[in-house]
């Protein structure tokens, strides 16, 4: 039997959440998670699949950039799509323990997915 590696729980994570699909998403997420993200520290799960949850409704798609692996942490770059922005990069920060997520360290310009400016 393989033995998941952080790198496999960060990915199936990602593509669970940036498909839509929270449920499974959530299924990688330790109960006690903490992120950290702009202008908010989230505590537990049920905080951390709120916040994922409202923005992956926005999504239109998503570029990669780049995965860097470090042991048991892992590093994502990418471009999440929406409709104000196709462009403005996000990275994220995890750490996992025992195929479950337990850190997030989430970086993105808040301002870039706020509603278009109005003419």
């Amino acid at each position: 039997m393989t033995q998941e590696t952080a790198y496999d729980t960060v990915q199936k994570y990602h593509r669970a959440w940036t498909s839509g699909d929270i449920d499974t998403a959530m299924s990688y997420v330790a109960d006690d998670i903490t992120c950290r993200a702009p202008g908010v520290d989230l505590d537990g799960k049920d905080a951390y699949c709120g916040f994922i949850g409202g923005f992956a409704p926005m999504l239109t798609g998503i570029g990669d950039i780049a995965e860097f692996v470090d042991g048991d942490r892992v590093a994502l770059f990418y471009y999440p799509q929406t409709a104000t922005t196709s462009t403005t990069p996000a990275a994220e920060f995890f750490t996992v323990k025992d195929a479950k997520i337990t850190e997030s360290v989430l970086i993105f310009d808040r301002l870039s997915y706020g509603p278009p400016e109005q003419a």
